[in-house]
């Protein structure tokens, strides 16, 4: 839900329980300044995090403007070129580039679901929704396109809605980590946090899991005052003195919502 930093699948939910929301927001914003590496959640292709605004942020967007001013119609360059310009910032104009290529590329299902998740980035969620449901084929439904979908109705306030998605996408890939990782955010952004943690250590458990599926489930942990355990994944992804600062801000939050669920459980 690629989907509020872009750490920790990167989506925000409008109507999402104040508890979960406020750990993430600050959570995510930590993470992208300390995170060792940060993957695209709908690939299995690593790509470190690069700092908007740094000379390899500007780099990249140098190559692959390059690239688009000689191949505009390429698909593989044009979600390059959009790719680069939202790591660097520049989402703006990244959404000119994907608006652009739907125009011309109307049923490509990549390039929709690239545009759609960028608008949902954005806060234009209806936009965004329009996008994904014209690009998807009813009859062969592309399990990207659902699981995008499902993203939008959690930012929307829809969580059954985008369980329903979730479950339809698992179905064509079965066990598939992006999805699980959506599905359990949809539960963390509700409050959930049990059946969050479930849906989340089934997406770690997969060699295609990525550093924010892990952060993920480290907040899901964390979150039901499993400091121990949420601390020892977060230190496999976090710099040691961000993985503490994050634990800390989690024993905080859940003090401050009930004394006895800030403290740590015993862990058998």
């Amino acid at each position: 839900m690629e989907q509020a930093g872009k750490l920790w699948t990167g989506y925000r939910a409008a109507k999402a329980g104040r508890i979960a929301m406020a750990a993430l927001a600050v959570v995510l914003t930590a993470g992208c300044n300390s995170t060792r590496q940060q993957t695209s959640t709908n690939s299995s292709a690593t790509a470190a995090y690069v700092q908007p605004g740094s000379a390899e942020a500007m780099r990249e967007v140098s190559a692959w403007s390059s690239a688009y001013q000689r191949s505009p119609d390429d698909r593989q360059v044009i979600i390059g070129f959009a790719n680069a310009l939202r790591r660097n910032g520049q989402t703006e104009q990244a959404m000119a580039v994907l608006r652009t290529a739907i125009i011309k590329h109307g049923s490509d299902r990549d390039i929709a679901s690239a545009y759609g998740k960028i608008l949902a980035m954005n806060g234009n969620l209806q936009e965004a929704l329009n996008v994904l449901q014209n690009a998807q084929t009813p009859a062969t439904p592309d399990w990207r396109l659902l699981s995008a979908e499902g993203a939008v109705h959690d930012q929307m306030g829809n969580p059954q809605r985008a369980r329903a998605l979730y479950n339809q996408a698992l179905k064509i890939v079965p066990e598939e980590p992006a999805v699980l990782n959506n599905l359990g955010l949809s539960f963390l952004l509700t409050g959930q946090a049990p059946d969050a943690e479930y849906y989340l250590r089934r997406a770690a458990a997969s060699p295609r899991a990525d550093s924010r599926i892990r952060q993920n489930l480290a907040l899901a942990l964390g979150l039901q005052g499993k400091f121990a355990e949420a601390q020892q994944v977060a230190l496999n992804e976090l710099d040691p003195q961000q993985a503490e600062a994050n634990i800390a801000y989690l024993r905080a939050v859940l003090a401050a919502r009930n004394p006895q669920q800030g403290k740590p459980q015993r862990q058998g």
